[in-house]
């Protein structure tokens, strides 16, 4: 086995104390990064991309249960130059991508089959999954961490309080669940809220589903004033919101939280028509 230095020597070296606006919170009990790296499957074919690393923890894990091909992207230079390190430990298995993820195509990092295994930085997270699911049919999995509040929205059903816009968009290309629940004391700094890693598996048929920019739109108005009834709210997105609800079968005086997500996907495609 590799032998390698203790993360918190690895931080120490690189100067690499977190920062809040990068979202950073290091991950350093190997114990856990372990269970987040089994818990993405089989690493052993295709290319295992990590967004985040920080010093490494993560990273570590995921060599260690077999990734043979990993990207890492990471858009703080220290952390860079420490998963680079890595790298060196591990020849021929680790690329490290100094970028912002927010603009990187996701769908041409690496052969298939892609997954993608990260703990996400909290400030970026939800702008991140909804970029992923656009790249879905080109990904395998997600196994990812985020605050507890956003898993709960990602699964969250029709007429519940977390039922929203994240939940029709990551459910109707994704089949997601709910894993386990991290501390606020695994991490370094701790941050404020209870972190929960979510595997998310793209659907065989969500490429032809419907186009997810006109669901984003229709989401977008539906939610976006979600106490008013659909007739009002969807005047965002349709010139006669009443012919688009007869069309689909759907009451006028229906509430955003009422629609399940195929309804949505009804809607959305009467938008392209």
């Amino acid at each position: 086995m590799t032998t390698l230095p203790p993360l918190r020597e690895v931080i120490a070296r690189h100067e690499l104390a977190a920062r809040r606006s990068l979202g950073q919170h290091f991950l350093l009990d190997l114990n856990l990064t372990d269970r987040i790296a089994r818990a993405a499957g089989d690493l052993s074919t295709g290319t295992t991309i990590e967004v985040g690393p920080g010093p490494g923890g993560l990273t570590r894990s995921l060599l260690r249960q077999g990734a043979q091909r990993m990207v890492c992207i990471e858009r703080d230079p220290r952390a860079v130059a420490a998963v680079r390190e890595l790298a060196v430990a591990y020849p021929d298995r680790l690329d490290v991508i100094e970028a912002d993820a927010l603009a990187v195509d996701i769908a041409a990092l690496g052969p298939p089959p892609r997954r993608i295994v990260a703990n996400l930085p909290y400030n970026i997270s939800t702008a991140l999954l909804i970029r992923w699911l656009h790249a879905a049919p080109a990904l395998e999995s997600m196994t990812l961490m985020f605050q507890k509040e956003v898993v709960d929205r990602l699964v969250a059903q029709p007429r519940t309080k977390d039922y929203g816009r994240l939940s029709v968009l990551t459910q109707v290309v994704c089949g997601a669940s709910r894993l386990f629940d991290i501390a606020p004391t695994a991490f370094v700094p701790p941050p404020k809220v209870v972190s929960t890693v979510a595997r998310l598996v793209p659907l065989a048929a969500a490429g032809q589903a419907v186009d997810l920019r006109a669901l984003e739109l229709v989401t977008a108005a539906a939610f976006g004033q979600r106490r008013k009834m659909l007739r009002t709210s969807l005047r965002a997105a349709f010139a006669q919101p009443e012919v688009a609800l007869a069309a689909c079968g759907i009451a006028e005086t229906a509430r955003a939280e009422d629609l399940t997500p195929a309804q949505f996907v009804a809607l959305a495609r009467s938008k392209q028509l």
